[in-house]
C-alpha cells in the first residue's frame, strides 16, 4: 500500500505534496510515493539544526526546529 506526504500550502493555496529533496508541488501526480509508511513518516518528521558561533568560530549554542510545512504535514495512505 503506497503512502505520500501532504501539507497545506502557504496563504491557503490548498494541498501540496512532497516531491523530493525538500521540494513540494501542488500537482498530485508529481508527489513522491513511498512503499513503507516509516519512510513517509521520516519525511514528515524532518527538522533542521542551526548553530550559533562566536567571532572566533566556536559554537556557542545550537537549536533544532521543524519548519511549519513539515510540522503541519500528514502521511496519507493511498
Amino acid at each position: 500500500m503506497p503512502f505520500h506526504v501532504k501539507s497545506t500550502g502557504a496563504m491557503g493555496t490548498g494541498d501540496i505534496y512532497y516531491k523530493a529533496d525538500g521540494t513540494w508541488t501542488q500537482t498530485y501526480a508529481d508527489r513522491k510515493q513511498y512503499s513503507a509508511k516509516s519512510d513517509a513518516d521520516a519525511v514528515a518528521a524532518t527538522s533542521e539544526t542551526k548553530t550559533i558561533k562566536n567571532t572566533s568560530g566556536t559554537i556557542c549554542s545550537s537549536y533544532t526546529y521543524q519548519l511549519d510545512i513539515y510540522k503541519n504535514s500528514t502521511v496519507v495512505t493511498e
